[in-house]
């Protein structure tokens, strides 16, 4: 099963959850005065071909890759979880003045990653240290576990980004990040 259907799903559940505990059984309550709870959304798998979806302003920029046709890519975040993951997270931007389409070297070129569309399926993570190219993981479908779907986007728009790598050994604390089209950026890995 893909783990993001399953993050869609545990985020779907956990809405539904509080959607119900807020309506109540029928008794009435007054309303502590509490916080109100946030929810932190799970990685997006698909965006419009316009992009037209706002991008919430990261806390922090840790490298903002410069591509072709006015194409820019800020990563925000590198982050290592227990399961042996590693997840880049940003935001591809168009600040060009026009529409243009995302390039199609971004998915890379292997044969199962390229069935299944537009994606960031080439990304890698290059630990020189070790001697190794780290690739974006696969699901048992052979699809990358990437957001995919962002074939264009509008003049000035942005849309979110992630990636999902094997994690490389706690040693290794820097990275290369590269994307086809885009210039390289060393990574600090804690």
């Amino acid at each position: 099963m893909n783990v993001l259907y399953v993050q869609r799903g545990l985020a779907s559940l956990a809405v539904a959850s509080v959607a119900l505990l807020s309506a109540g059984c029928g008794v009435e309550e007054k309303p502590k005065a509490e916080k109100p709870a946030t929810t932190v959304p799970a990685p997006q798998t698909h965006a419009t071909t316009q992009g037209a979806q706002p991008v919430e302003e990261p806390t922090e920029t840790l490298a903002v890759l410069k591509g072709q046709d006015g194409f820019e890519l800020t990563l925000n975040s590198v982050e290592r979880d227990a399961g042996g993951f590693l997840t880049v997270k940003g935001a591809l931007k168009n600040s060009s003045d026009r529409g243009r389409a995302v390039p199609p070297l971004t998915r890379g070129n292997e044969t199962e990653v390229l069935k299944h569309g537009s994606s960031f399926g080439g990304a890698t993570l290059l630990d020189s240290a070790s001697k190794k190219r780290y690739y974006v993981l696969r699901d048992t479908d052979g699809r990358p576990l990437t957001t995919t779907g962002i074939s264009m986007l509008g003049a000035g728009k942005s849309a979110p980004v992630f990636m999902q790598f094997p994690a490389p050994p706690a040693s290794t604390t820097e990275v290369s990040f590269q994307l086809p089209t885009f210039e390289p950026a060393t990574l600090k890995l804690s």
